[in-house]
């Protein structure tokens, strides 16, 4: 029987817990209302490079700079649809 595969929720969910050191709990009550920036203590300025960098590796996409800006990280649901835009999916 083979593993499902993880969805985009999935993976993001995993990124943000190994960048930010979030628990397993913390990272999967995450959901498309939870906001980000601004308010997760965790995710400073230093700490969105740090994101950016591990999404794009992980998830095989290109962040232009001019593409950052507070509505993708304002929840994790805009960072969600900011992803899938990338992927075009």
């Amino acid at each position: 029987m083979s593993e499902p595969i993880p969805t985009i929720e999935d993976r993001l969910r995993a990124i943000l817990r190994d960048v930010l050191g979030l628990s397993e709990a913390r990272a999967a009550a995450i959901d498309a209302d939870t906001p980000l920036f601004g308010a997760m203590p965790e995710l400073d300025s230093m700490a969105v490079a740090g994101l950016l960098t591990e999404i794009e590796d992980r998830l095989h996409i290109l962040i232009e700079d001019d593409e950052i800006g507070g509505e993708m990280l304002e929840s994790f649901g805009g960072l969600t649809a900011f992803v899938r835009a990338k992927q075009g999916t």
